[in-house]
């Protein structure tokens, strides 16, 4: 359809792009084919063992401090006898499977800062050294009243 007959000397000013289209089409039809094949999710990898590698599982508990004066461990409230026991089972069950216990701390800002040192000394003692506070990122810290009015107030 795109042909024109004429003489030799005619100067062709049409352009057929049915070539190109087919082309651009099976491009197509191989990136659509292979890229299913080239990304996956994940790669299947073996993983040698070494003698001193480190594990990297933990068991962790979740214990929180309310406004209240409510003990939580893992969302249920407890008093301090049974946070001892299950802060000791955690610890030997760690101790048989060679993990670490990691204790996950809560408190609302309203608790007292000496109740969130107690729970933590709590924790130290039944021999689990590692713990984390959990902090909302979001919140900003205001500037400390005792430097302001002194020029000092940059807040930190």
């Amino acid at each position: 359809m795109g042909a024109s007959f004429g003489g030799d000397d005619d100067v062709i000013a049409d352009i057929n792009i049915t070539p190109f289209v087919d082309i651009i089409l099976v491009v197509l039809i191989i990136f659509m084919v292979t890229a299913t094949t080239i990304v996956k999710e994940t790669i299947p990898v073996t993983l040698p063992d070494a003698a001193t590698g480190e594990q990297a599982d933990t068991i962790s508990l979740g214990l929180t401090l309310t406004a209240a004066g409510d003990l939580l461990l893992d969302g249920e409230a407890v008093d301090t006898a049974r946070l001892v026991e299950a802060l000791k089972a955690a610890k030997e069950e760690a101790k048989t499977e060679g993990i670490d216990v990691v204790c996950l701390v809560s408190a609302d800002k309203m608790v007292s800062h000496g109740r969130v040192v107690w729970l933590l000394d709590l924790i130290r003692s039944q021999g689990i050294g590692k713990f984390a506070l959990n902090i909302d990122q979001q919140s900003m810290v205001p500037p400390d009243p005792a430097t302001i009015g002194e020029g000092r107030a940059e807040g930190g």
